[in-house]
């Protein structure tokens, strides 16, 4: 069975305290995106399960993938038979997209589908957490207003239908340790979810990306592709996440300036 792994932008991104057990607690708008990867599970041919990949190479032990580890999770609670599993991998990693959490979750979701599990998504979204913050957001995966370290959820009512939206990955890999070394939580003034209902063309004064404050000065390039996405018609931009992965939102399609070529550019309807 094949499934598509999305990616997600963070439409404003608040930290807003430090958690006694080290994580902190956030304020955001998780919004799903088609730039995505491919996953397959298969019956495996012999007795162990396996993972491979092709496309982007994956840092780490194969066998400690998210994949792997959502396929044990169940396995523990489940008699699952051994599967073979490949990811095509087309999201980059450490760019704030949420990809390696969606592969997560899209497995879950698949193994509960392949093997009639009959898990419900409360249920699902409760194996996903224990694999990354942002893992049950995908178990969903609409847009969602997101609490505590990212996997409390409550609806809301933004809608971006018939926007466009260009993604910029300028080759550059934050790791979350490294962007959350430089936050200062604070608590806000102002509802991000009331905020977010406002024209998007008012985010520009208004909706901010907490992580933008730290990694812009250590990392030039990001403000600068910021400042050329609105410069190319964008009503509103902002870095996704911890980055590095920054986008634009427009009221209509965009060809995009020379200056982007060098960097992984996705470009889609919202």
């Amino acid at each position: 069975m094949l499934t598509f792994p999305t990616s997600k932008i963070n439409l404003g991104l608040r930290i807003t305290e430090k958690r006694p057990d080290g994580f902190h607690n956030l304020q955001s708008c998780f919004y799903p995106v088609g730039w995505g990867d491919i996953l397959e599970v298969i019956p495996a041919s012999t007795h162990e399960v396996s993972f491979t990949s092709s496309g982007l190479s994956i840092p780490g032990n194969p066998e400690h993938n998210l994949c792997i580890r959502a396929y044990n999770l169940l396995k523990a609670d489940f008699n699952l038979p051994p599967v073979q599993m490949h990811l095509h991998k087309l999201v980059p990693i450490g760019a704030g997209l949420g990809g390696g959490s969606a592969d997560a979750a899209f497995a879950l979701k698949l193994l509960n589908e392949q093997f009639a599990l009959r898990l419900t998504n409360p249920q699902l979204e409760d194996y996903a957490r224990l694999l990354g913050s942002d893992c049950a957001f995908f178990i969903q995966n609409r847009p969602l207003y997101c609490t505590q370290k990212g996997d409390v959820f409550s609806d809301t009512a933004v809608d971006l239908n018939g926007y466009y939206i260009v993604l910029v990955y300028p080759n550059l890999a934050i790791s979350t340790a490294e962007a959350y070394a430089g936050i200062n939580p604070h608590q806000p003034e102002a509802s991000l979810n009331e905020q977010l209902l406002e024209p998007v063309a008012n985010w520009r004064n208004t909706i901010h990306n907490d992580f933008e404050d730290s990694l812009f000065p250590r990392y030039p390039i990001l403000p600068q592709l910021k400042a050329q996405l609105y410069e190319s018609g964008a009503v509103y931009a902002s870095m996704s996440g911890s980055g590095s992965t920054i986008y634009g939102i427009f009221n209509a399609p965009v060809d995009m300036p020379n200056q982007f070529s060098d960097y992984r550019v996705w470009k889609g309807k919202l």
